[in-house]
């Protein structure tokens, strides 16, 4: 019986693989104007990270008011703390055999894309079908692999960001601008710094900082997992973090759970570093009060992390067409224009400002900076790139055993 019952699972998946597959493929037989009138009237689903207020009102507002003004499509914005709730929610729901899901789009990259990809999770080959992708150099490696992984048609740019550091100016005049330079300052500024225990995103970008520092550049550790190379590394990262841990905040008894924790504590001056993917941020911070206005970004002179986030349709999502329509206004010239307005989120745009009409053109030329927002410019002269997802999950994983137990 409990084979039967294993082979008749097994039918409903292969079966209702078969049925999205179809779906999917009579999409990609439409034009895209065929494409828009069947997404009309619809909805679409999109799951995404939701700790930054400026960022939900973009999608929410910006980009869901002009869907369903243009074409009454409805946005609803599903918050997450995590992106791998979506991911499971649709591995579940596939390997349940549901042909139709609960889950249109996720904000995505690394681990998660790999994951979906692997799984055959994520819909493919329909980016050709997106007007605005015209506007994208796909041939750019930082925009055509995710953290390693080869996009291949999967997922859609949306947005670029590098890490950066804050300090507040007026507090700390000379803060350390590289690694080096940050271990021996936490050990003189006891209490001073702490950073969000992985496997928090931001929290665990900084200790790849450290292990990046540790094998002595990226070029050690760029391609496949290497299980020699972690281990040698490895060893050193997780003394030089666990010598640390004393002269962390609460000395290193507790860290911040996230990104958001510690942006209120350099708020509240309980620390006085301040570190995220998104440099925008900080300015962001400083419009809405939330930070002094002299705090400010910078970069490190060994570099730091830069990736590009995307976004992804399921391979069971219900309103692939709605999602197509999101999709394809998200890279459309004057959304990316609006994005990289300083007052909306100042993000760096994913498509070539050259490729885009001259009023776009003229707009992000004409883009004026925040003061608090180190520039594109100068923290792309020493971006490192992201490491493949099986060097990050396994630093990740050893970062819990060793350092945070």
């Amino acid at each position: 019986m409990k084979r039967m019952m294993t082979g008749i699972i097994g039918a409903l998946i292969l079966a209702g693989g078969a049925a999205r597959a179809q779906e999917g493929d009579a999409l990609l037989e439409m034009s895209w104007e065929e494409i828009v009138e069947t997404a009309r009237g619809g909805e679409v689903n999109v799951f995404m990270w939701g700790g930054a207020d400026n960022i939900n009102a973009y999608v929410s507002d910006y980009i869901g008011g002009r869907l369903e003004e243009e074409y009454d499509i409805t946005l609803n914005r599903v918050p997450l703390t995590d992106t791998a709730e979506a991911v499971n929610i649709v591995l579940g729901e596939v390997e349940a055999g549901a042909t139709t899901g609960a889950v249109d789009m996720i904000w995505i990259n690394g681990e998660n894309f790999r994951t979906m990809k692997q799984g055959d999770l994520a819909w493919c080959g329909y980016v050709d079908k997106l007007p605005n992708a015209a506007l994208v150099n796909f041939d750019n490696p930082a925009i055509a692999n995710d953290f390693g992984t080869p996009v291949e048609g999967c997922e859609v740019p949306w947005s670029r960001v590098q890490f950066a550091f804050a300090h507040d100016t007026a507090r700390t005049s000379e803060p350390p601008r590289s690694i080096p330079e940050l271990l021996a300052w936490v050990e003189a500024n006891p209490g001073r710094f702490t950073y969000p225990a992985p496997p928090d995103f931001t929290g665990a970008a900084f200790v790849r900082h450290v292990f990046t520092h540790v094998a002595g550049g990226p070029d050690a550790l760029i391609g496949p997992f290497d299980r020699a190379k972690f281990d040698e590394v490895a060893k050193e990262t997780w003394e030089i973090l666990n010598g640390i841990e004393p002269h962390l905040w609460r000395e290193g008894v507790t860290y911040p759970t996230s990104i958001t924790q510690l942006q209120q504590m350099f708020a509240n001056q309980e620390v006085d570093l301040f570190f995220t993917y998104d440099p925008a941020e900080v300015g962001t911070a400083v419009v809405n009060g939330i930070f002094p206005e002299t705090a400010r970004s910078y970069g490190l002179s060994d570099g730091t992390l830069a990736n590009t986030n995307y976004m992804v349709i399921p391979v069971n999502a219900a309103n692939k067409a709605a999602a197509l329509v999101t999709q394809n206004l998200l890279l459309s010239a004057e959304a990316q224009l609006e994005k990289a307005q300083p007052e909306v989120w100042g993000a760096a745009t994913v498509i070539e400002p050259d490729r885009a009409p001259d009023e776009v053109q003229a707009g992000f030329a004409a883009l004026e900076r925040h003061p608090s927002v180190v520039s594109i410019e100068e923290l792309g002269q020493a971006a490192l790139p992201e490491l493949q997802a099986d060097w990050t999950s396994a630093i990740e994983d050893g970062w819990i055993r060793n350092v945070g137990n």
